[in-house]
């Protein structure tokens, strides 16, 4: 996935190259790792549909660093990082349980 950044907009490209603009949301650190949350901007039907991606940073000592955004396949750290994302927001969002 690529990424670019525009004020609070990210977009990414899907599995089949298209770009995808998502609002970003925050950054939640968990376990010494720090994860995004997204939203779709053109949810449709997923409206308050979230996105968690890990963040990475890389680089050389001469290189300027690069972030790049990971899917999370464990279900137990995504369910982590919501939740701390919902304790967060929650005079600001209205979470279905």
């Amino acid at each position: 996935m690529s990424e670019e950044t525009n004020d609070n907009i990210v977009v990414l490209n899907d599995e089949e190259g298209k770009e995808v603009p998502f609002e970003f949301l925050d950054v939640v650190d968990y376990e010494d790792n720090e994860y995004v949350v997204l939203t779709p901007i053109d949810a449709g039907d997923d409206e308050g549909t979230v996105v968690i991606l890990q963040l990475e940073t890389s680089g050389e000592d001469d290189e300027e660093d690069v972030e790049s955004y990971v899917a999370v396949e464990d279900e137990a750290v995504l369910n982590a990082v919501f939740d701390i994302f919902k304790d967060k927001y929650q005079d600001f969002y209205e979470f279905e349980d």
